[in-house]
């Protein structure tokens, strides 16, 4: 399949431990494309909330960037990166294993920041984060969807369901050549 555009402004989501960060970081690296980890720009040591209007102004001046690779949910913010972006990665895996790599992180990072996550924020698990991923699928899933089945025609989505998808995908993407396995990526590939 070829892709619609050369790949500059992309956006990576999905539940809590599907990969967003560790997938950013290899396609940035893959891409040769600055990767953007929202955690690492939004908490303040002690996992302080950057105030709502000073995140807003954050997140407009990184979007304005000429090329990034973005990772982060942040709803609050989702609609104006999605408007600014080309391409959507939807990391869709079983929320078993985002459960799984959560607790996997937080055994491997305790009270220490991982690398994608903002000084002074040791990595934690809190109960409040299990029962996000928990409920992702039901109550997070479906308006992530309806956002991108609404701007499929303007924006190339691609959507990875297992670690397989997103190995095969890694593997095949480019911006030299624009080839990605169609089976990964497609515009108006049903969510």
């Amino acid at each position: 399949m070829i892709l619609r555009n050369v790949m500059r402004k992309i956006l990576v989501i999905g539940s809590g431990g599907s990969g967003k960060s560790t997938f950013a970081t290899r396609l940035g690296a893959r891409l040769k494309l600055e990767v953007i980890h929202l955690d690492s720009c939004y908490w303040q040591a002690g996992w302080q909330e950057t105030p709502k209007a000073e995140w807003q102004a954050r997140v407009a001046e990184l979007i304005a960037r000429e090329a990034w690779i973005m990772d982060g949910n942040y709803s609050g913010t989702l609609e104006l990166r999605l408007k600014a972006c080309d391409t959507v990665v939807f990391l869709d895996l079983p929320r078993t294993l985002c459960l799984w790599r959560v607790v996997k992180r937080a055994v491997m990072y305790w009270g220490q920041p991982r690398p994608d996550m903002a000084a002074g924020c040791p990595e934690r698990l809190t109960l409040e984060f299990v029962q996000w991923i928990w409920h992702y699928p039901r109550r997070t899933r479906p308006q992530v969807r309806a956002l991108l089945q609404a701007c499929a025609r303007a924006k190339q989505i691609v959507h990875l369901r297992s670690r397989a998808d997103v190995e095969k995908y890694l593997a095949n993407v480019t911006n030299d050549s624009q080839s990605a396995d169609e089976s990964c990526a497609s515009g108006s590939l049903e969510l």
